[in-house]
């Protein structure tokens, strides 16, 4: 560029003389990405709270295996209390509408010497992997399972015919969950669970059990069919749950003998190796225009039907 008049040769123009000042620096970062804005601050003292706990509200595993679960929401947290479950912490949020449960839940926790942390709703949505918690979680150790042998011996041993619930492929833990406070409700001594392809007693698992799973034993079978055998061998009656059963569970006459109840999946139904295992296959007589019930809703309707017979004879 040369100015008219100018004996100067032509110099540069103004890009030229401040390249580096005219050059792009990118969008502006996000307040919490700043290390100087309080809200990074913010950020770095949340993740410190939480790096010792659950990622997100889910197990935590070492070597591959569970160490913890966090079981969330008032009446879960009460129950696992009242059973004396090891909790090794437990999180309540900040300026939470206290009831009857959170003053029953805080008295525990004080005469057990519980750490409390009180901490945000968002932390607590993080630790609860974004589940319902109405402003309580608890972390406990990872569950404890018995062995079929183990649940059969306690079974016999309350007085009464023993009634035991069997899962065969039931993948899904809120249907493990509901299935486990039927059995607490109905008076099963416990549920069996294979160890493989089958949900487990997870924090999900807790969180609809509404505290049965803390009173209800669980125990897992590495097969399925060898255990069921197990209980016909020691005088259990096995009766499994399918729509093309040929007995009614409202005129089951073995309700009142010791039963084991062997409840499919919604889709697939009981497995062929099972159904021919059990003794009796039984069905839940439903409207035509409805294909099935989860596996949920039909572990309470037998488990009622069961209960029901029993009082009655």
């Amino acid at each position: 560029m040369r100015k008219p008049g100018s004996k100067k040769g032509a110099t540069v123009g103004s890009g030229g003389q401040r390249r580096q000042g005219l050059e792009g620096k990118g969008p502006t970062p996000k307040a919490e990405d700043r290390p100087y804005h309080a809200a990074h601050k913010r950020k770095a003292a949340a993740e410190r709270s939480t790096s010792r706990a659950p990622q997100q509200g889910r197990s935590a595993r070492q070597g591959g295996e569970r160490t913890h679960e966090v079981v969330a929401g008032r009446n879960a947290v009460v129950e696992a209390l009242r059973a004396d479950v090891p909790a090794t912490t437990v999180w309540i949020a900040s300026r939470i509408d206290a009831d009857e449960r959170t003053r029953e839940i805080l008295r525990a926790v004080g005469n057990r010497r519980i750490p409390l942390l009180e901490v945000s709703k968002p932390e607590l949505d993080k630790l609860t992997g974004g589940s319902v918690h109405q402003g309580v979680a608890m972390q406990v150790p990872a569950y404890s399972y018995l062995s079929p042998e183990d649940l059969l011996d306690s079974a016999l041993g309350l007085g009464h015919p023993p009634l035991i619930v069997a899962l065969d492929g039931i993948t899904d833990p809120r249907n493990l969950g509901a299935a486990l406070r039927s059995a607490g409700a109905f008076g099963a001594d416990g549920v069996v669970v294979p160890e493989r392809r089958a949900a487990g007693v997870t924090a999900a698992a807790w969180k609809v059990s509404a505290g049965a799973a803390a009173r209800v034993p669980v125990a897992r079978a590495t097969n399925l069919v060898r255990a069921l055998q197990m209980f016909q061998e020691a005088g259990c009656f096995v009766v499994g749950l399918d729509a093309g059963g040929a007995a009614d569970i409202g005129e089951l006459e073995l309700a009142t003998e010791p039963l084991v109840l062997v409840i499919g999946s919604e889709g697939k139904g009981l497995s062929r190796l099972v159904s021919q295992t059990c003794d009796l296959i039984a069905s839940i007589p439903i409207a035509a225009s409805t294909e099935s019930l989860n596996a949920g809703v039909a572990t309470g309707i037998v488990l009622y039907e069961v209960a029901r017979r029993r009082r009655t004879d």
